[in-house]
C-alpha cells in the first residue's frame, strides 16, 4: 500500500511541474531518502549508545580500582537480586510525586547495566571463591560482553526499527522488571527452559533497555 504522504507529495509534484512525472522513479527516490534517514537514526543511536557505555565503563573501572573484583564471588541469583532492587528503586522514584531526598534514576540505570555485565561474566567464567581478576582482565571481559550486547541491539533495530524511542522511560523500567521476574523463575527452575531464551539473553535485554532509558533521559534534559 502506498503511503498517503508520499502520494500527496507526488500529486503536488505533478501539479507544480504540470507535466508527466515518472511515478516509479519518484517512489524509488522517496524510498532511498527514507533509507538514508533510517541509517542516520541508527548511526545516532550507535553514537549515543557508546556515550552511555563509556560512562558505565568508567564507573566500573573506578570501582574495580577501589574494591578489586570482589564481585566475582557473587552467585547469579545475588546479582539478579541486586538488579531487581535497583529496578524497583527506579519504579518507586518514578511513581513518587514528591521526594524527601533529591535523587534521580540515572545512577540506578547505570547500576543495572554494570551488574548485568557482571552477571554475563559470571555465567561465562563461573563464580570464583576469591577475587581473581585484575582491572585489565575485568575490563576486557566487560568490553567483550558490551560489544555482543550492542550487536544484538543493532540487529533488533535493523529488524524492528527504533520503536523504543517512542516509549516512556517508565515502560522501559517495567520491561526490565519483567525480565528480572523471568530470570528469577528460570533460576528457580535450575536454569532449565522449554521454549524461552536463556538467562544471558535476558541480561542483554536489560542492558539495552537501561541504555535506551539513559539515552531518552539525556534527550529529555537537552530539550
Amino acid at each position: 500500500m502506498i503511503d498517503f504522504i508520499e502520494t500527496s507529495a507526488f500529486a503536488m509534484l505533478v501539479k507544480i511541474n504540470k507535466a508527466p512525472v515518472n511515478y516509479r522513479q519518484f517512489f524509488i527516490i522517496s524510498s532511498d531518502s527514507l533509507a538514508k534517514d533510517r541509517i542516520q537514526f541508527m548511526e545516532n543511536t550507535s553514537s549515543q549508545y557508546d556515550e552511555v557505555v563509556s560512562r558505565c565503563r568508567t564507573l566500573f573501572i573506578d570501582k574495580m580500582a577501589d574494591y578489586g573484583s570482589a564481585w566475582r564471588i557473587l552467585r547469579i541469583p545475588s546479582l539478579t537480586d541486586q538488579i531487581f532492587i535497583k529496578a524497583q528503586r527506579i519504579r518507586q522514584l518514578q511513581e513518587n510525586q514528591s521526594r524527601k531526598i533529591e535523587e534521580d534514576e540515572i545512577p540506578e540505570f547505570i547500576g543495572i547495566i554494570n551488574y548485568s555485565v557482571m552477571a554475563l561474566i559470571q555465567l561465562d567464567q563461573g563464580v570464583a571463591e576469591q577475587p581473581d581478576l585484575n582491572v585489565k582482565e575485568a575490563t576486557a571481559l566487560y568490553d567483550k560482553y558490551i560489544a555482543e550486547t550492542k550487536a544484538l541491539m543493532e540487529d533488533k533495530n535493523h529488524d524492528y526499527g527504533e520503536a523504543w524511542r517512542d516509549m516512556r522511560i517508565s515502560s522501559l523500567t517495567d520491561l526490565i522488571l519483567q525480565k528480572l521476574l523471568r530470570v528469577k523463575q528460570i533460576e528457580d527452575n535450575q536454569g532449565k527452559t522449554r521454549v524461552s531464551e536463556g538467562i544471558d539473553a535476558n541480561y542483554q535485554d536489560m542492558i539495552n533497555y537501561a541504555i535506551f532509558a539513559l539515552i531518552l533521559i539525556q534527550e529529555n534534559e537537552s530539550k
